[in-house]
């Protein structure tokens, strides 16, 4: 929900409605919704003759006279409160009556009493400091947003800043309408405001920060605008030159983590050496800690400037200062320390985009004789430690190094590892206590292997049994579960027995295990199959609670929901509604259509005369479930709250063909042009449709402002899914907007670049420019669907930059050779290699990614035969080939003949693995 500028002050005064200020209306909702969460918390609404002292005490501290009540704070706060727990035939719950509203609306309210109200009401009780703050957070955010606060001094700007930060956290969206105006020392309290909330808002938020504070420092320092359309102040501000350089010193410290949505022609606005010294003293990574992600484009740009002040061996003193800048720093020559340095600042990047660079610094730091100790340093880089060289550690050292659990080993490293600490025991002489030992990587050890973990070696060390079944395969779990299955009561592995085992067990044990309370179920994750047993048993003991089921709510079926009683009924759902992760389409349908059913048996008419507060009584989940006549019907009053729910609702709970998406969608917009149009909808009224945005037709957008037509295409990059049916006209509004996509930039292409990949042709068009690798894999890291246009564009950038600089612009079709790092990089996407490419893969590259390519289904015929005979060179012939090569080869194995293939010793516990590959019938 989008919060306007509102109480413009003049004088002492400030008039309830102005131009572009929030409405009463928008006040009194969100006042009422912060004002319900005090219910929640249990708090009774204050007396009004309590709230009367106060309020006027607030006055009298003000060096005022209470005013009459009528045109007083008073005078709107409590038909808000009534309208929390009264109700009559005329107004039921929820609803203020038309005439206070009315009122309020006439009322001009005295908004310079509010910095002595917040003081006076912190001395106050909880219950009442909770309903007041509530209602004034609003009042305090428009006050302080508005154009003219030069009325307050500065510590009344801070109380008023200190009152609204509730409103920031709660409707973040509120940032999206700022003060065209403000002055210098305003902006600097306002910015220490928006800094300190800036974890809860979208890019889209901080992107729309960021500018509105360059444009303030412009206008402050400048004289100047970088507004592109005229300004309506008497005598408009000239445009800035583009040379002007705003990024000073002051500006940096200003806008800290907002600095994330800097363009990269932005850098170029700082005075020489002010970026110099803004990283040496170590203000840039104070500003960054909180960043966890940062374009491409914008981080080299940076990365270069800071290295520019320096020589290469000067700034390699600052490698622990790059923060996300890391992600992009090409090392050379460093030294162990340095690259242990580099590492440290590598935790927020993506392994896809710095795999290689991880390697090259982990080369470095074990360039002399490697120790446990030496692995440790590397955190989960350890992962990354090719298994040659963990060949060489001692045994003393391995048992060192297994005590790390937090390491996700590779398969090949955990056969590695397994073997330096067993030796050449067979699976008849592992003891129990040799797979305790080994902690995360037993997952390396063969089934017989594990059936001999026993009860007694593992129940009293229930940590280590859960990081000893952390990365085991569903054939591995079954095996520990038979060993542990011998000598241990069933009462005792349930209570005990860490996720991913606990859901391997039989519905034949579970059934003998004498479940007969819910204390024994809650808190565990259950399979469907065993939650389906589950929630059947506590149904037939009576003991079903829907707050406490958690997992169980995955057997909670349609006959269960429909036997809930209708005075319990709204509870229960919301109830449900708490974990949404463990219910099903089908299950939130049948919740919604009980709920529904039983709420117009209450009243015929119930969706539409509904007021705001049974609307936000329905949880978000359900009520995308609304039938589109139930959409259609609700009415304009509750439009608020139903935007409200909208922006928070998670439309992929709801089907693809749902018919109500497009109700739901349809009903946002007319509650968002109440009293306009779609061309005078601004970027605040865009963003208060959320997810909605994404379903929002393209000849609807195509009808707004150019600016907020742009912006709202930059916000529907984000979105996980767009309508089937859109797609070629957003695609065109696209290009009619930002251009060919022949002649991106980078920065345009991590900006909206998701919405160009709805389209194949469009996705060829990007240019096979050297940046592009980069901006493509920043792109892959959120895209859930990557479409086969896309990844060839990728496989085409990811092998050019992989080849030497003087023949970057080889060919996609050239015999570029397969790397580790590359082919690490890849993954899926290895399938693009041509077969005579695939040949030119030196074996030890073979070796050191065979578990990389061994995962790959859809190889073509030529590619395995090109990689079957790798196998055979590299593990011996088929006939020779151990259980564990043939857990690395996986879907390569069928390059082999079927008669290699019916003596391969393919261990039952990887079948699940194999059977991914895609295999043909013979």
């Amino acid at each position: 929900f989008v919060l306007a500028v509102a109480c413009s002050v003049v004088a002492t005064v400030c008039p309830a409605e102005t131009p572009n200020v929030m409405s009463v209306d928008d006040v009194v909702f969100i006042g009422k919704k912060l004002m319900m969460k005090c219910q929640t918390k249990g708090y009774p609404a204050p007396s009004a003759t309590l709230m009367s002292s106060i309020f006027n005490s607030s006055v009298l501290t003000a060096g005022g006279k209470p005013t009459d009540q009528s045109n007083s704070l008073l005078s709107t706060f409590l038909p808000v409160l009534n309208s929390l727990t009264a109700a009559t035939s005329k107004n039921p719950p929820g609803q203020i009556p038309v005439e206070a509203l009315e009122k309020m609306k006439s009322n001009m309210w005295n908004c310079s009493y509010l910095p002595a109200m917040i003081r006076t009401i912190r001395n106050s009780s909880e219950q009442v400091k909770c309903y007041v703050e509530a209602f004034v957070a609003p009042l305090s955010w428009a006050t302080a947003a508005s154009p003219s606060t030069s009325t307050f001094s500065s510590a009344d700007y801070d109380t008023l800043l200190s009152a609204a930060r509730s409103v920031l956290l709660d409707v973040s969206s509120a940032v999206m309408n700022l003060p065209a105006t403000i002055d210098g020392q305003k902006l600097k309290q306002m910015m220490i405001t928006l800094r300190s909330v800036y974890g809860t808002l979208n890019e889209d938020q901080r992107a729309e920060v960021l500018n509105w504070a360059r444009e303030q420092i412009v206008q402050n320092n400048f004289s100047c605008t970088l507004k592109k359309t005229p300004n309506s102040k008497p005598k408009p501000l000239a445009s800035c030159k583009p040379t002007v350089k705003w990024l000073d010193s002051d500006a940096l410290n200003m806008i800290g983590p907002f600095l994330s949505s800097l363009q990269p022609t932005d850098v170029d606005a700082s005075p020489q050496g002010t970026l110099c010294a803004f990283f040496t003293s170590g203000q840039f990574s104070s500003s960054v800690s909180g960043v966890t992600r940062m374009n491409p484009s914008l981080a080299k740009v940076l990365l270069q400037s800071f290295q520019q002040c320096f020589s290469p061996n000067e700034f390699q003193k600052y490698l622990d200062k790059l923060g996300p800048l890391a992600c992009y720093y090409s090392a050379s020559n460093l030294t162990s320390d340095l690259s242990k340095k580099l590492l440290s600042q590598l935790t927020s990047c993506d392994s896809s985009i710095t795999s290689k660079l991880e390697k090259t610094l982990i080369k470095n730091v074990l360039s002399g004789p490697i120790t446990a100790q030496a692995l440790r340093d590397l955190g989960r880089n350890v992962a990354l430690v090719p298994p040659k060289q963990l060949a060489t550690l001692s045994s003393a050292d391995v048992k060192d190094l297994l005590q790390n659990p937090g390491v996700e080993w590779s398969r090949s490293q955990m056969f590695t590892l397994v073997k330096k600490q067993l030796g050449g025991k067979k699976c008849g002489e592992v003891l129990g206590a040799d797979v305790m030992a080994l902690q995360s990587v037993a997952a390396g050890l063969p089934s017989c292997a594990l059936k001999k973990l026993k009860a007694q070696d593992v129940l009293a060390n229930t940590e280590a049994l859960r990081n000893i079944s952390k990365q085991m395969n569903k054939g591995q779990l079954k095996a520990v579960l038979e060993g542990l299955g011998g000598n241990a009561s069933l009462s005792d592995l349930m209570e005990k027995l860490p996720g991913p085992l606990l859901r391997c067990v039989s519905l034949t044990n579970l059934k003998k295990a004498n479940i007969t309370s819910l204390d024994q179920v809650e808190n565990k994750t259950w399979s469907v199959s065993q939650a389906a047993y589950l929630a059947k048993k506590m149904r037939e003991l009576n003991k079903v609670n829907f707050r406490r089921l958690k997992s169980v709510l995955q057997g909670v079926t349609c006959k269960m929901i429909a036997e809930v009683n209708d005075s319990q009924l709204l509870e229960t759902v919301q109830a449900l509604a708490e974990t949404p992760q463990w219910l099903s389409k089908t299950q939130v349908r049948c919740a919604a259509g009980r709920l529904f059913k039983s709420l117009e048996q209450k009243r015929s008419d119930y969706f539409r005369n509904i007021s705001e507060q049974e609307l936000a009584a329905i949880p978000n989940l359900l009520l995308l479930y609304m039938t589109p006549e139930k959409v259609k019907d609700l009415p304009d009053s509750v439009c608020q709250a139903f935007l409200d729910k909208m922006a928070a609702a998670d439309l992929n709970s709801l089907p693809l063909n749902a018919p109500s998406r497009l109700a739901l969608t349809q009903r946002a917009l007319l509650c968002l042009t109440i009293g306009k149009n779609l061309s005078e909808l601004t970027k605040a009224d865009v963003l208060r449709l959320g997810p909605i945005l994404c379903e929002t037709p393209p000849s609807r957008l195509a009808l707004m402002a150019p600016d907020v037509i742009q912006f709202s295409l930059q916000a529907m990059a984000s979105c996980q899914s767009i309508p089937q049916l859109h797609r070629p006209d957003l695609v065109r509004l696209v290009t009619q907007t930002f251009g060919s996509p022949s002649n991106w930039t980078a920065a345009l292409v991590e900006s909206v670049g998701p919405l160009i990949l709805l389209d194949d042709n469009a996705t060829s068009a990007l240019p096979n420019a050297p940046w592009m690798k980069d901006s493509l894999a920043f792109l892959k890291l959120n895209l859930i669907h990557m479409s086969d246009a896309f990844r060839k564009k990728y496989f085409e950038v990811a092998t050019a930059a992989a080849s030497s600089s003087a023949r970057r612009r080889r060919a996609a079709n050239s015999t570029t050779a397969p790397t580790a790092a590359l082919i690490e990089e890849l993954g899926l996407d290895n399938v693009l290699w041509t077969a005579s490419q695939l040949d030119g893969m030196s074996d030890s590259t073979f070796l050191a990614a065979v578990d990389t390519l061994g995962s790959v289904p859809g190889y073509s015929p030529d590619q395995l035969v090109v990689l079957s005979k790798k196998a055979v060179q590299v593990f011996g012939p088929v006939s020779q080939m151990n259980e564990s090569a043939v857990v690395q080869l996986r879907c390569i194995a069928q390059g082999f003949s079927n008669a290699d293939l019916a003596g391969l010793p393919l261990p039952l516990d990887s079948l699940d693995e194999v059977a991914l590959c895609g295999w043909k019938d013979s």
